[in-house]
Parts: structure tokens; sequence; C-alpha cells
């Protein structure tokens, strides 16, 4: 939601669950046309039978909008990648967004804590024909990421690493991925703008989910901001991803 100084805007929850779209636009006019568009005339068959069905999930919310999915696709494609990395996979729209992306002989490692809701969008993964690329790993990040780093053969060796999952670890994540992503690789994190709230002021109504971890995103925009290895990009796609462009 976007924060301006209307008083209804105002009054209204910050992070609110119930937002038509997941997008800091004001318009939402101005987003379906984007969407009816430049997006869903393109998204891959199984990519829409997979948003479908999770729209109709009760944690909805943690799936990736189709302009994201769609960004995320051309990114891969840009830099040719080859070797990725996902921490976060929920249903799978933006891991399958991924996996349709890479080369025949592209690989993506998908890391979450629930198989539960990576299976409910594998049928659609299966469909798609790029079940082969993933390689899908239950359990939580950090310590799989220590697993890897332990391998001195892993670091410097993934073109491109999404990252959308606990947010109070973002900067854990950052910490390990700095190591894990090739110079001139790329990550990019999810949610860096919360829902507006990181703009707003700490007393304006919000959300509890967004207000607990309002100050870990924060914090960490300005990790990023002054980490001297990466190039930033803050784009106000969805809810803000951040890319990251690794330089040293």
């Amino acid at each position: 939601m976007a924060i301006n100084n209307g008083e209804e805007q105002q009054n209204q929850l910050i992070g609110d669950a119930d937002l038509a779209h997941k997008t800091l636009l004001q318009s939402d006019a101005l987003y379906q046309y984007i969407l009816d568009t430049s997006v869903f005339p393109r998204e891959h068959p199984c990519l829409k039978e997979l948003r479908e069905m999770t729209e109709k999930h009760p944690r909805n919310h943690m799936a990736i909008p189709g302009d994201e999915g769609q960004l995320i696709s051309m990114l891969v494609k840009l830099i040719n990648a080859k070797n990725t990395l996902e921490i976060g996979v929920y249903t799978g729209y933006s891991l399958l967004s991924t996996a349709l992306a890479l080369p025949s002989d592209g690989k993506v490692l998908a890391l979450d804590k629930s198989r539960e809701y990576y299976e409910l969008g594998l049928p659609m993964i299966e469909k798609a024909g790029v079940a082969h690329k993933i390689d899908f790993r239950q359990g939580l990040a950090l310590p799989l990421l220590d697993e890897l780093l332990q391998d001195e053969n892993n670091k410097g060796t993934f073109d491109f690493v999404f990252v959308d999952a606990d947010k109070n670890n973002y900067l854990n994540y950052h910490v390990r991925m700095i190591d894990l992503v090739k110079v001139g690789g790329l990550i990019g994190y999810d949610n860096t703008l919360w829902s507006g709230s990181v703009a707003a002021p700490p007393d304006a109504p919000m959300m509890d989910f967004i207000r607990n971890l309002r100050g870990y995103v924060i914090e960490f925009n300005k990790h990023l901001a002054q980490d001297s290895r990466i190039e930033i990009c803050q784009l106000s796609i969805a809810d803000g991803i951040t890319l990251c462009r690794r330089i040293k």
C-alpha cells in the first residue's frame, strides 16, 4: 500500500492483507493494465496454472506476483545464468519462472523449510518439463548455506540468487550469499520496501507482522547501501526488490 498524506490512507493499516494486489502502485487500474497488457498474455501456461492455484491458498500473500516473475525470467536470461539459487520457495512461482528461463543444462538449488508447499506446485513444474533443473532441499536455509560454504568449490559459482524468506535473516543470508555468488553475479532480495512501512513513521498504523519485521528490513537496506562489494538497484516492483551485483 502506498504511503501518502491523505487522511483515509493514514487511517488504513500498512500491510493490510486484503489488498487487491501486491504492489506499491497507487492505481489498481494501472497495475491491472500492466498485468493484462505485458504479463498475462506472455505467461507460460504452467505458470498461469500455478499462479491460479496459489491464489486459492490461505497463505497466498507469500507468493510473488506475475510481473515480478517476469522480471526474474528476464534477468536470468540477460546474464546468461546457468547455476542459480533460491531461498524461500513456497509453491514455486519464482522457482518455475527461473527454471523456464534457464538453458536445458541450467540448475536451480531451491531451499525451503516446507516441502508441503513446494509439492503443491510440483505437478505444474513437472508439466512444464523443467523438474530436472531443480534440486530442492528441505530445511532451514542458514545451516544449508553454511554446508555449501564448507566446500570451497561452491564459492563464487552461482550466477543468480533470489531471496524471499524470513526477513529477520536477510542480513545473515547476505553475509553468506556474497561468498557464493560469482563476481558479476546477481542477487535479488524481495520485499525490501515492506509494504511501504520502511518510509512510514514508527507510530503509523500497520499490521503486526509488518511492524515486527520492519526494523530488520530497514537495517538490511542500510547495510546494502553501504556494502562496497556490490552495486545496487532498488526497484518498486511488487513489494520492492533490491538487485545486488557483486563487483568484488
